[in-house]
C-alpha cells in the first residue's frame, strides 16, 4: 500500500471563501472549473460534487477551492482533502487525458500574444477606456506576458488593482498558457503620477513595478505584517543588524496603508531609511509584489504632527492622557520605531506651541514605563523652551498644571469646532 498523500491546507489572508490545498506532488498545468461547468475531468467532478463547493483552480501542486458563502470550512476541509487523495490514487490524469501538457493548447508565444491582445481588446479595454486608459501587450516570452498601461492608467494609483483584480483574471481564465503577467509601465511619467521615480532596471531584469516578493519574506502576525530583515535590509543598503538598529532608533521609518475604493483589500508597506525606500503591496490572498515607493510628501514630519494634533483633539477628555504606544497605534503606526517617531513629532509640536503661546499639547501623552508621566525628552525640551517648572515646584507638579491647561484648551477648541 502506498504512503498516504500529504496535503497542507491553508487559508489565504483576507479571503474567507477560499482555501489552498498544497500537495507534495505536482498535479497538472493550471485550469479553473466551476460548479456550473465541472466537465468530465475526475478531480473537478469529485470536488465540485461536494455540498458547498463553488469552484476550484488547479495549478502545479496547489488546488485552490472556493466555497459558497453559507458553507463552513470546518465541515468542508476533510472531504475536499479526501476527494483529492482518492482521485490522485485512482488516476494519473486528474484533469483528464491530454491535460498534463505544460501549456494547454500548445500555442507558441506569438499565438499567446495574439490571444492575450484579443482578450484585452474584447473584454478589458472597452471598460478601461471609459477612464481614459488602455492596456497593450508588449511582449510574450516563455509564457511571461509583459503589459504596458497608457493614458489615464499610466501613473494612476488604482493601476495595480486594475491589473491584478481585473485584467490579470480575464487573461488567465482565457489563456491558460500564461505563467506570469508583468507590468512594464513607467508609472512615474504618466499624467497621474503616483509612484516615485526610480532608476531603470538593468537590461533583462524584472521591472521594478509588479515584482513578486519571495514566499516567506512578508508574514502576518496578530494582524500585523512583518518583513524579514534578511530580505529587506539589502533593499535599503543595510545589513540585517543595521536595519534592526535603525528601526529601534527611529532612523528607519515604516508606514502601513490600507487601500480604499478600487484598492480596497490591498495593503501597502513602505519603509524608508535616509534617501532610500522600499515598498510592497499585499493582495487579499496574501500574495505580495514589490512596487516603487509612493512619492515622499514635501514634509512627512509636518504631516505627522498634523495627524497627531487631529488625533488628540478628537480624543474624548476622559480618555486623556494617551500613551505613546496608544497614540502610535491610533495613527496606524505598528512597525518598529513608530513610538520613537511619535515622540520626536510630539517634541516638535512643543516648539510650535511655545512660539504660539499655547499650552503644550505633548503634555497629554505619557509613558507607561515612567508611571504614566511624559518621557524625559518632554521635560528636557520644555526646559530648553523656557516652559519648565517654576522655582517652587518640581517636574511632576508643573506637568500636572500644564496638562490641565492643555486639556482645557484643546477641549474648548474641540467644542468650538
Amino acid at each position: 500500500m502506498s504512503e498516504k498523500l500529504k496535503i497542507r491546507a491553508e487559508r489565504p489572508m483576507g479571503d474567507p471563501h477560499t482555501m489552498r490545498f498544497a500537495l507534495e506532488r505536482e498535479v497538472q498545468a493550471g485550469a479553473t472549473f466551476s460548479g456550473a461547468e465541472p466537465g468530465e475531468a475526475p478531480l473537478p467532478r469529485a470536488i465540485l460534487a461536494l455540498d458547498g463547493v463553488q469552484a476550484l483552480h488547479v495549478a502545479d501542486a496547489v488546488v485552490t477551492v472556493t466555497k459558497t458563502p453559507e458553507a463552513e470550512w470546518d465541515a468542508l476541509k476533510a472531504p475536499v482533502a479526501a476527494a483529492i487523495r482518492e482521485t490522485l490514487a485512482a488516476t494519473d490524469a486528474p484533469l483528464g487525458e491530454g491535460a498534463a501538457a505544460p501549456a494547454p493548447g500548445g500555442r507558441d508565444d506569438a499565438a499567446v500574444r495574439d490571444a492575450v491582445q484579443h482578450v484585452l481588446d474584447a473584454q478589458a479595454n472597452p471598460s478601461i477606456a471609459a477612464h481614459g486608459g488602455h492596456v497593450a501587450v508588449v511582449d510574450v516570452k516563455d509564457g511571461v506576458v509583459s503589459l504596458r498601461m497608457s493614458g489615464g492608467c499610466q501613473g494612476c494609483a488604482a493601476s495595480a488593482a486594475t491589473l491584478r483584480h481585473g485584467v490579470e483574471q480575464m487573461i488567465r481564465m482565457a489563456v491558460p498558457e500564461v505563467r506570469e503577467i508583468v507590468d512594464v509601465t513607467d508609472h512615474s511619467a504618466g499624467t497621474n503620477p503616483y509612484y516615485s521615480e526610480a532608476p531603470a532596471a538593468p537590461s533583462g531584469a524584472t521591472p521594478l513595478l509588479n515584482r513578486p516578493v519571495p514566499p516567506g519574506a512578508i508574514s502576518e502576525e496578530q494582524g500585523r505584517f512583518m518583513v524579514a530583515p534578511d530580505y529587506l535590509a539589502p533593499k535599503l543598503g543595510l545589513t540585517p543588524d543595521a536595519l534592526r538598529a535603525a528601526l529601534r532608533a527611529g532612523e528607519a521609518a515604516a508606514t502601513v496603508e490600507e487601500g480604499v475604493g478600487p484598492d480596497a483589500g490591498m495593503t501597502r508597506i513602505t519603509v524608508r531609511h535616509g534617501d532610500r525606500a522600499w515598498a510592497a503591496e499585499i493582495a487579499p490572498d496574501g500574495s505580495a509584489r514589490e512596487v516603487p515607493p509612493p512619492r515622499r510628501a514635501p514634509d512627512d514630519e509636518a504631516a505627522l504632527r498634523q495627524k497627531i494634533r487631529a488625533q488628540i483633539a478628537g480624543t474624548p477628555p476622559d480618555a486623556l492622557p494617551l500613551t505613546y504606544g496608544g497614540l502610535a497605534r491610533a495613527l496606524g503606526m505598528y512597525m518598529p520605531g513608530a513610538v520613537r517617531r511619535v515622540t520626536r513629532a510630539l517634541e516638535a509640536t512643543m516648539a510650535e506651541d511655545a512660539r504660539a503661546g499655547r499650552p503644550l499639547m505633548a503634555s497629554l501623552v505619557v509613558s507607561r514605563m515612567r508611571g504614566m508621566t511624559p518621557g524625559q525628552g518632554f521635560f528636557e525640551e520644555a526646559a530648553r523652551l523656557g516652559r519648565g517648572p517654576a522655582e517652587d515646584e518640581d517636574d511632576a507638579a508643573w506637568w500636572a498644571r500644564e496638562m490641565a491647561a492643555a486639556r482645557e484648551a484643546y477641549l474648548a477648541r474641540a467644542q468650538a469646532g
